[in-house]
């Protein structure tokens, strides 16, 4: 991936994280206003599509997140795809740090979540939701601090995120996937098998994958796999190449998954991302007290997200520095390191959605959006200020940081 592509889409990003600012902003103010009941109202209004006799019912709130965050998901799997084969990921030296990273920010979160939580195997379910990092928020926070932070920086937060996104969607499909339906499972099979066979013969069109990859959606909905895991399917179909093909030759802005993602993006930015937010940020905070924070499930994820995000991050990371796996990123210095790594710790829009997964009955859900929010915000706000502290001279242009 050339380097100026990496810089647009920083700055899209940085904007997405500002506009999923201003959406949950709305949301909390709505549902703690006079119109709240007509905020639920809206969220519980059954929403009907049928064809041929055959047809879906389900909720407002279940079409946003289980019909709109497919196309997020499928955003996030080309942007994988992108960068494992062809971007930042794709060298072995530049993916070690972030990758090590990764795994350290998940993990710790998790292991602090499970020690708030031990004893009860309901809310230990919700073992996953501090483990993921929101791009959009982290860069949008980055975005405010101008040149104050390094280029290098920014390049490594944006590969830690997708690392994130992958280990979530791992997680997702292993432990957030309930009740199989094997006859619905394997036409979703088929469908998948049909999409990686138009990859392998060169298929460049891009209207015969997002035709099977809706068939691809309806099946794995039915299947009780998460239906917003056919998106990453369809990604990882989608070729990379402009010849349809995933090979090794240079890769071009026309090829089918370029045209995909530019052409999806903005959507999901502008869009799909705030309108998740305002369906899911709305938190009434009437009867919530300081002692609210307090129990096992905010305290789990709020704890997660401020402490376990940033311990992680950096105990991974001095430690693949310490045993020389890697170094630290250029013109970085420990303290703006360890403000990125504090900003790892806004889960907001993926720990949502894995909250929405772990607790599907509304018995939990203002605990989840409590500690979410609580842990983001904490993250948000520490995290600018670090590096706002740290970062007091102007970084040299993107281009110069990378001879």
């Amino acid at each position: 991936m050339k380097l100026p592509a990496i810089r647009v889409f920083l700055e899209n990003e940085a904007a997405a994280g500002i506009a999923l600012m201003i959406a949950s902003a709305v949301a909390l103010v709505w549902a703690n206003s006079a119109a709240a009941p007509l905020y639920e109202a809206m969220l519980a209004m059954p929403v009907t599509v049928t064809a041929g006799g055959v047809g879906l019912d389900k909720p407002l709130i279940l079409w946003i997140n289980d019909g709109l965050m497919a196309v997020f998901f499928l955003v996030v799997g080309l942007e994988i795809k992108r960068e494992v084969l062809a971007g930042e990921l794709s060298n072995r030296a530049k993916a070690m740090l972030p990758g090590i990273a990764a795994v350290g920010g998940m993990a710790v979160p998790a292991l602090v979540y499970v020690v708030c939580n031990w004893g009860d195997p309901v809310t230990m379910q919700g073992w996953a939701i501090p483990a993921a990092t929101d791009i959009a928020f982290a860069v949008g926070v980055l975005a405010l601090l101008g040149s104050r932070v390094p280029s290098s920086l920014r390049i490594f937060l944006l590969a830690l995120a997708i690392m994130d996104d992958l280990g979530a969607i791992i997680i997702i499909a292993a432990f957030y996937s309930h009740g199989i339906v094997p006859m619905a499972l394997g036409f979703a099979a088929i469908a998948g098998l049909g999409l990686f066979w138009m990859n392998l013969i060169g298929v460049r069109s891009l209207t015969p994958y997002m035709l099977l990859g809706f068939v691809l959606w309806v099946c794995v909905l039915k299947s009780g796999i998460h239906a917003t895991l056919a998106g990453v399917a369809l990604a990882f179909a989608i070729p990379l190449r402009a010849d349809g093909r995933d090979r090794t030759e240079e890769v071009r802005e026309d090829s089918p998954l370029h045209r995909l993602e530019h052409a999806l993006h903005p959507w999901v930015a502008f869009l799909i991302l705030p309108v998740f937010a305002l369906a899911n940020a709305g938190v009434s905070l009437s009867g919530i007290t300081p002692s609210s924070l307090a129990e096992p499930v905010p305290l789990g994820i709020a704890l997660g997200l401020f402490a376990g995000k940033q311990l992680g991050v950096l105990l991974a990371s001095w430690l693949a520095i310490r045993l020389r796996l890697s170094s630290l990123p250029a013109g970085a210095n420990w303290m703006q390191f360890y403000g990125v790594a504090v900003l790892t710790g806004i889960g907001f829009t993926m720990s949502l959605f894995i909250g929405t997964l772990a607790f599907p009955d509304p018995e939990h859900a203002v605990a989840v959006r409590l500690g979410v929010l609580a842990g983001s915000i904490a993250s948000a706000l520490f995290g600018y200020g670090l590096l706002y502290a740290a970062g007091t001279s102007r970084t040299a242009p993107m281009a110069e940081e990378a001879r």
